[in-house]
């Protein structure tokens, strides 16, 4: 079944959910093979973070103008 790219956190929750089943029946979530339970759930968390739309809202940030250095540290004649 694959991933919900929902925002919500019922989604992401569900996501983890499914991720770690998976990992419970096959021992490997993607190409990885987690030792422990822990850190096949802090792949989940990431993984299902990542999917969802999260990480979206950085790309529509307004970008910051540049701010314009001074020559700083040069002797002026």
């Amino acid at each position: 079944m694959p991933l919900n790219h929902s925002n919500n956190k019922a989604a992401v929750s569900a996501n983890i959910k499914q991720i770690v089943d998976e990992w419970k029946l096959s021992g490997k979530i993607g190409t990885s093979s987690p030792r422990s339970k822990i850190q096949a759930v802090r792949q989940a968390v990431a993984i299902a973070l990542s999917i969802s739309d999260h990480n979206q809202k950085r790309l529509y940030r307004k970008k910051q103008p540049a701010i314009k250095s001074k020559n700083i540290g040069h002797a002026a004649s």
